[in-house]
């Protein structure tokens, strides 16, 4: 087994209690109150921004061989997704400009950009966000919302092309074989930051 594959296994149960959350739970039904959503798009709006900055750290420290691959992720990052965000957040009336990071948001990107100073720890750091949604999105998509707004949402995560952006991620942890036991660790602590993130401030 890859060390990718090993470190899925590890965050499942992550995955698990997401699903529980009252955030993706209300997600799931399409009927989570749209304060808690809007608060959410703003968050992640500024989450990704600094996820494209991961993006970016870790492109500098990349083999020729997958110095594309990461500005591509940064450049999906930044247009497609944060497209979405823009489209859904004009929808919700979230203040993406006047928004300002809370603390679960400034943990995550505070620890995702340190990691991010060793290659192959930031790339395990980073996966529980791109495997994670990707995993959560197909899952949502087994019984979606009717609500569009929401359902919309869903089939971003669950589209096999951010399948395979997370899948080029998993071929970058193998190939960099980072120390097994930092890979994990950083792993695990991206995975609680995942959880806590749906906690939103209001």
């Amino acid at each position: 087994m890859g060390l990718a594959a090993h470190l899925e296994e590890l965050g499942l149960p992550l995955v698990e209690e997401q699903l529980k959350h009252p955030t993706v739970v209300g997600i799931a039904r399409g009927d989570l109150d749209e304060a808690v959503f809007r608060s959410w798009l703003e968050q992640d709006y500024l989450f990704l921004h600094d996820y494209v900055r991961v993006f970016s750290r870790l492109a500098w420290q990349a083999p020729d061989a997958h110095l594309g691959d990461l500005v591509d992720l940064a450049h999906a990052t930044y247009h497609e997704e944060l497209d979405l965000h823009r489209s859904l957040s004009a929808e919700f009336g979230a203040d993406l400009d006047g928004a300002a990071k809370g603390p679960a948001c400034a943990a995550y990107t505070a620890f995702l950009l340190d990691s991010a100073a060793s290659y192959g720890t930031g790339l395990a750091a980073l996966y529980p966000c791109m495997w994670g949604y990707s995993t959560l999105g197909k899952r949502l998509a087994e019984n979606p919302p009717d609500e569009p707004r929401y359902r919309r949402w869903v089939d971003t995560y669950a589209d096999p092309g951010f399948a395979e952006l997370a899948g080029r991620i998993a071929q970058m942890i193998d190939e960099a074989d980072p120390d097994r036991e930092a890979a994990e660790k950083a792993f695990l602590e991206g995975m609680r930051h995942e959880v806590a993130f749906w906690d939103v401030p209001l």
